[in-house]
């Protein structure tokens, strides 16, 4: 044996000094990094930098200290959930793990009425009605309002709240399925997408027509159910500001493009509502032109940025028990990757063996015997 060979008992002895040298925070941030994925380091950076703006501008925006302290227990909150995920077969903590980009979504986007004026004090609407006036030659909320009737007014608040399914639609369908991988890459695209929108919202405070061309929009919008239920919403969740870019048109876009990849019967279905949830946005009054064409540039940056993180090493989280994922080829189709766990519950039976199973089986009965 040369003197640069080592025996499996040298290298192991040797990996065991190496780790013997390590110092505990650097085995939790080696577990950390292995159970968090492309989603949660996307958003643990949103987070971060909301800190910084909170801590930056604390004096122009109401209770900073508590909204500091509430931003870091998210963050760590999500690395615990990670974390706990990566070890444990609870399926209610897999749901939970799968599931809470979408109260978080919500919850982010609603806290931007106190962030909106942290950098800028004023309102900049009066640059997105000149642009809106200048392309169309009219304001297109007043204009579009010649046309209200009951009838089209419940359409288009119908045609508006579609959003919140579009966001939860097609996870469901790869969630059920079990394409992990695909699932996360809508994850993370979608939270690219929405991330996108708070940020420039902060950096471009922009209140909407519902506020800013109240006196030329006049009487309110009535209609039957589904405008009672939007003014309902509304009354409770409603942000003043954040309308630029549009949330609504750039998540349901980096749905329509993944429904498109994925499940192409399911693109048929959503895009006349996508269409109509893009006019709506206009016709309801909550926002300009203009955000819904920035939304649709929002929606577009967010699934490419998303789908090329995805395809990068430690993307897709490690959840114990997670079973069979879908990888992504480099030229974007789908091609399924089995991942067989080290568990056996019971002899397999003849025929039924895992490839990789049924190789060792083969090599062992063609091995002699001594």
């Amino acid at each position: 044996m040369s003197s640069h060979e080592q025996t499996p008992l040298c290298a192991g002895v040797a990996s065991f000094r190496r780790e013997k040298g390590r110092k505990p925070w650097h085995f939790w941030l080696e577990r950390t990094r292995e159970a968090c994925g492309a989603f949660e380091w996307v958003t643990l950076i949103y987070l971060a930098w909301l800190c910084l703006l909170i801590a930056w501008r604390h004096g122009r925006i109401a209770h900073a200290g508590r909204d500091l302290v509430l931003h870091l227990a998210i963050a760590a909150a999500i690395v615990w959930l990670a974390r706990r995920a990566a070890r444990s077969r609870s399926r209610t903590v897999h749901f939970l793990r799968h599931w809470y980009p979408l109260p978080l979504y919500l919850f982010l986007f609603e806290e931007l009425g106190g962030l909106v004026h942290a950098i800028f004090p004023v309102w900049l609407d009066r640059w997105f009605i000149a642009f809106d006036y200048n392309i169309a030659g009219v304001h297109p909320s007043v204009w579009l309002a010649e046309f209200a009737s009951p009838a089209l007014n419940d359409y288009m608040q119908f045609a508006y709240m579609t959003y919140f399914v579009y966001l939860v639609l097609l996870p469901a369908i790869l969630y059920v399925r079990g394409e992990r991988v695909a699932f996360w890459q809508v994850m993370v695209s979608t939270a690219i997408a929405h991330y996108s929108v708070y940020i420039l919202s902060v950096l471009l405070p922009v209140e909407s027509p519902y506020y800013s061309l109240a006196i030329l929009n006049g009487q309110p919008l009535a209609g039957g159910y589904p405008t009672a239920l939007i003014d309902f919403i509304e009354r409770f969740a409603r942000v003043r500001g954040a309308a630029f870019p549009s949330a609504h048109v750039a998540g349901s876009l980096v749905a329509l493009i993944a429904c498109w990849r994925y499940r192409r019967w399911l693109f048929w279905v959503c895009f006349p509502f996508f269409v109509s949830m893009s006019i709506a946005t206009v016709y309801g009054r909550y926002h300009y032109v203009a955000d819904v064409l920035a939304g649709l540039a929002v929606g577009a940056l967010g699934w490419t940025v998303g789908d090329w993180l995805v395809r990068q090493a430690n993307a897709v989280p490690k959840i114990l028990g997670a079973g069979p994922s879908v990888s992504l080829s480099r030229a974007g189709g789908v091609a399924c990757a089995r991942e067989w766990l080290p568990r056996m519950r019971a002899p397999w039976r003849a025929g039924v063996l895992p490839p990789i199973a049924r190789r060792s089986a083969a090599d062992q009965s063609a091995s002699p015997r001594k």
